[in-house]
């Protein structure tokens, strides 16, 4: 009996990649983004936040579409949830913002299932893909959701940021590079079966 889940994935080249204005982020510092994470956690609770998994190939090789700013710095498009929003709806929200076109023609997002669930114990860097025995109230809720693109599509990208196909292999066990939890994605994703379209 397999357990495995087919998922279909179409070559890089099926998509046209455009650009619109830079998008920045709300925070100038990581010092100024853990102050308001601080500010917002008295008011509102723990943060919760969404990123997508965005999986195209390339010679038969599974890539994730990852943001580049910079030179060094890769995240999974997604962001903060607004309070009491659904995860599907905030990410197909945030997408939009982010990866949408600017022709009128909305993106049909595919969302499918979570492949992660991270959470940050204080007002600091680290995450962890598990919630520590010892915390009992995490400062945020990261979780990962798989977005299976259709067999063509068009992606606007800010001016500031690249939109890189980054395979399997460079991301495992690279958390020097990626960070922890983009580095964990080739484990996230092997229990599902990729259909090279």
């Amino acid at each position: 009996m397999s357990v495995d889940r087919s998922i279909n994935l179409y070559p890089l080249s099926n998509y046209t990649f455009g650009t619109k204005d830079a998008q920045y982020e709300r925070d100038t510092s990581v010092t100024s983004r853990f102050q308001r994470m601080r500010e917002e956690y008295e008011k509102m609770g723990m943060r919760r936040s969404v990123e997508g998994v965005l999986l195209v190939h390339e010679h038969n090789l599974p890539h994730v579409l990852l943001l580049q700013l910079g030179t060094t710095f890769f995240k999974l498009p997604g962001g903060e949830l607004n309070p009491g929003e659904d995860a599907i709806e905030g990410l197909k929200r945030i997408l939009n913002v982010t990866l949408g076109r600017q022709d009128g023609v909305q993106q049909d997002w595919m969302m499918d299932e979570t492949v992660g669930n991270w959470w940050r114990p204080n007002f600091e860097a680290p995450q962890y893909p598990y919630l520590p025995a010892h915390v009992t109230k995490a400062k945020e809720h990261k979780k990962l959701l798989l977005v299976q693109l259709g067999e063509k599509a068009l992606f606007a990208v800010p001016k500031n940021y690249k939109l890189v196909a980054a395979p399997l292999f460079e991301l495992y066990d690279n958390a020097t590079s990626y960070g922890p939890i983009i580095a964990t994605l080739p484990q996230s994703l092997s229990r599902f079966n990729f259909v090279y379209s």
